[in-house]
């Protein structure tokens, strides 16, 4: 049984499963009371449309490496299963909760209004919760005159350092809190296709990109399959919160001063600050879960086609360079920004279905999921903001140039293997003879072309250009930018 004490401080994860540059865990060591690190598990999110095992997994993986880190330090998270409210009551009934600290989380509508009874409860209980920004994002901001300044400055601040005292509940107390609750199984099934969760392993991956894997960041960053090397990597560690943007930022600078200045470092930099612009633009626009930013567009009727989303969200749409990076995706939770784009882009023109009708199945899928990320790219992809250039993809001439010789697509979609590489991109244009020396026939071994994709790129594209000079569009892009675009930047139709 465990027994009351006063002065226990909570600092709650939430996205930020790290020891470094925490400015919750900063500021509750700095309160001088011994603290506590929780984790809630909530059912509420398991059962969230955009949430999936893959995500938990990995939040379960950076939990075991705190706990692996804090071995020295006598304490472990004290991880559990239930709802946040209803487990900080009974927390403050067994420890007495002096404090709550936790970072301000930019996340969904349910988070938001958990975030909110959770206010209501520290009132209500007289608990002081302190929210630290994370990321550089603000919230409250009517306009983004004052926003790059504010987030250069916070990016500029110095890292919050893990202080080397123990400041922390011992294990042996967090063992008899756990007989009260529900605790959560921290096991899970590694696999080597799936990046494994855990700050030291985003240091590695930080290490390994700048120690050699930046060089060719800008050649290959559109290649599905070299991108896979190439790229970062960190997007899910930042997602949820292995690494700090500031650290990511910070370490890109001292590379730079070191030497290391490359047009893939550039471009990584300017990737980096695209990132928390989106996200930031969320924060202000946080309907753009559920519905288009540009109120527009509300008027665009699209009918929601089950038999489409199936084979889209199989790999079967007889579309070789979709299929195989839906494949891939579900298979690793990764896929390089151009093959995201592409995929929604084939979903929403050529599909012709609603941006919201691929949301929660990406988000599942993508290890990375970020909401600030998500939803603005779901509507930009779609055409559906009224400020960005329209850009519908062409599958075909994707993966002729970047996957000529098929590598990528026949690597996911094996009934392909036996192809030459002129026929893996348009396997309907095999001829009877082919289908004879390759073994192949198209609609048995691979289906044929779900929907004709040149004839509904062009439907697509001139619903969407005639939509653009709809005079609520126009008058809606025109607030967008004056609320979005960033201070030092002209206003232009592609901000």
């Amino acid at each position: 049984m465990t027994t009351k004490q006063s002065g226990i401080a909570v600092v709650w994860l939430k996205r930020d499963f790290r020891l470094r540059d925490h400015g919750a865990l900063h500021q509750a060591i700095s309160s001088h009371q011994q603290l506590v690190l929780l984790y809630v598990c909530e059912n509420s999110l398991l059962k969230e449309p955009h949430s999936s095992e893959r995500h938990f997994d990995f939040i379960k993986q950076s939990i075991s490496d705190l706990n692996r880190q804090l071995i020295p330090f006598n304490t472990k998270v004290l991880a559990l299963k239930g709802e946040v409210i209803p487990v900080l009551d009974k927390l403050h009934r067994k420890i007495n909760v002096a404090g709550l600290y936790s970072h301000l989380e930019t996340g969904i509508d349910l988070t938001f209004k958990r975030d909110k009874n959770v206010q209501k409860w520290c009132t209500e209980n007289n608990i002081p919760w302190k929210e630290e920004r994370q990321q550089g994002v603000f919230r409250g901001m009517q306009n983004r005159k004052e926003w790059i300044q504010q987030w250069s400055a916070f990016m500029n601040m110095q890292q919050f350092p893990f202080p080397q005292k123990n400041a922390f509940l011992p294990t042996n107390r967090i063992n008899d809190l756990l007989e009260d609750f529900t605790s959560l199984n921290l096991n899970t099934k590694l696999s080597s296709l799936v990046q494994p969760g855990g700050e030291q392993n985003a240091h590695r991956y930080m290490d390994s990109f700048f120690n050699g894997r930046y060089t060719t960041y800008q050649t290959h960053i559109s290649k599905p399959d070299l991108a896979r090397k190439s790229c970062s990597r960190l997007s899910p560690y930042l997602a949820l919160g292995n690494l700090s943007m500031r650290q990511v930022l910070q370490r890109t600078e001292a590379e730079k001063e070191q030497g290391k200045r490359s047009r893939g470092i550039n471009a990584f930099e300017s990737r980096l600050r695209w990132q928390a612009h989106f996200i930031q633009k969320f924060e202000m626009e946080c309907r753009m879960e559920f519905e288009s930013v540009n109120r527009g567009y509300h008027r665009l009727k699209k009918e929601v086609n089950p038999l489409f989303i199936n084979a889209w969200e199989k790999g079967l749409t007889g579309v070789p360079m979709v299929d195989a990076a839906m494949r891939c995706l579900v298979a690793t939770g990764y896929l390089n920004f151009r093959m995201r784009a592409l995929v929604v882009s084939f979903f929403v023109h050529q599909l012709w279905q609603p941006w919201q009708a691929c949301s929660a199945f990406l988000a599942q899928q993508f290890l990375d999921f970020e909401p600030g990320i998500h939803f603005p790219q779901l509507q930009m992809q779609a055409g559906e903001t009224g400020i960005n250039t329209l850009r519908i993809y062409n599958p075909v001439k994707n993966g002729l140039t970047h996957d000529p010789k098929g590598l990528f697509t026949k690597k996911w979609i094996p009934e392909l293997a036996e192809l030459p590489d002129q026929l893996v991109h348009t396997p309907w244009d095999i001829t009877p003879f082919e289908e004879e020396m390759y073994g192949f026939r198209l609609g048995t071994n691979y289906p044929h072309p779900i929907v004709d994709i040149d004839q509904r790129r062009k439907e697509a594209s001139d619903i969407l250009w005639k939509m653009q000079k709809d005079p609520l569009v126009y008058q809606e892009s025109k607030r967008i930018l004056r609320r979005h675009t960033l201070a030092r930047r002209k206003s232009n139709r592609s901000a």
